[in-house]
């Protein structure tokens, strides 16, 4: 007897689907222990580039910027605080919380944050179009104990000082848990040279200033200049940060070379989004850990020859990015 053809189609087709379905289940879950194994490896690589940094300066402040989940256990803001990694930071600092153009509160980290201000110090950036929302950003921030630098839509890329400093105080600021406000100018572009950009800087009472490492191209800051830096205008001391991308390569910087492309060298790992000149990186990849930290040569060694008091240390999501897709 001749099987049923629709019954012989229908028994193909569901055992079909039930191996798609094994086969997209099995993807996921790889995709989720990849995203936990890699947040595991940028947990490790910010408290390797404290013990570095710190065994050169025992008072080098570390200020991971996002990915704020690597502070617990697994990712997981239900588990424990991980020890050795909070031990590591001094502060954390995110972007766009309760302000993303409009008014888009992210709940999700709001909640995650507040259980971080519990041990340490929370700096927001926010990204505000409308300037008649800035007084509310800071507020919201200000009723969560977070310090909040607000942006507006023409200083998307950190190129301007805001005109107005919220909480302006007389205090020494010594440490990032005294700060009551901050300056985050890491785009020199809008000063004609060096001395222009350390005269305005200098000129205001910001408790704590985030700049770049270099003016323009390879002209690295000195001592000299950032020390400069480190008096407030009314005379009081402030702390002076120096921006470090960990998560992504910058096709500008010193370190790149020209024959560099995506996948090559490996490291290089996928397109950065909206950021034409940037790449994700494969971060624990020892040639990109090599330009990091470690050595004489290293950025982050460039940073403690400068004086600067410590770094804020970027794109420390890249763990979840570097997945996002697949």
């Amino acid at each position: 007897m001749q099987p049923d053809k629709t019954i012989l189609f229908k028994t193909i087709f569901m055992f079909s689907a039930l191996l798609l379905f094994i086969s997209l289940m099995g993807c996921t879950k790889e995709i989720k222990v990849n995203k936990v194994t890699s947040a595991d490896k940028m947990q490790q690589l910010v408290i390797n580039i404290s013990d570095y940094a710190r065994d050169i300066h025992p008072k080098f402040i570390i200020i991971p910027q996002n990915g704020c989940e690597i502070a617990f256990n697994d990712t997981n803001p239900d588990e424990a605080f991980s020890p050795d990694y909070m031990n590591a930071v001094d502060a954390f600092a995110v972007e766009e919380l309760f302000y993303n153009g409009d008014y888009a509160p992210d709940t999700y980290r709001i909640d995650l944050l507040r259980k971080l201000a519990t041990k340490k110090k929370i700096l927001v950036s926010e990204y505000i179009t409308n300037d008649g929302n800035i007084d509310d950003a800071v507020k919201r921030n200000l009723d969560e104990g977070f310090v909040c630098f607000p942006r507006s839509e023409k200083n998307y890329h950190y190129k301007f000082i805001p005109g107005k400093i919220r909480n302006e105080n007389t205090d020494d600021i010594t440490k990032v848990s005294e700060a009551k406000n901050y300056l985050y100018l890491i785009n020199p572009s809008e000063y004609e040279d060096k001395e222009s950009f350390i005269e305005a800087i200098s000129k205001t009472n910001f408790d704590l200033v985030a700049i770049d490492l270099f003016f323009d191209g390879d002209d690295a800051f000195t001592t000299e200049e950032v020390n400069k830096l480190k008096v407030k205008a009314n005379g009081a001391k402030r702390l002076v940060i120096c921006y470090m991308n960990i998560g992504a390569a910058e096709n500008w910087r010193y370190y790149w070379k020209k024959d560099w492309e995506l996948h090559h060298p490996d490291f290089i790992a996928k397109k950065y989004e909206d950021y034409e000149n940037e790449y994700w990186v494969k971060f624990w990849d020892k040639s990109w850990q090599k330009i990091l930290y470690g050595n004489d040569d290293s950025y982050t060694k460039k940073i403690l020859n400068a004086g600067f008091d410590g770094a804020i240390l970027d794109n420390a999501e890249a763990y979840y990015f570097l997945f996002k897709d697949k």
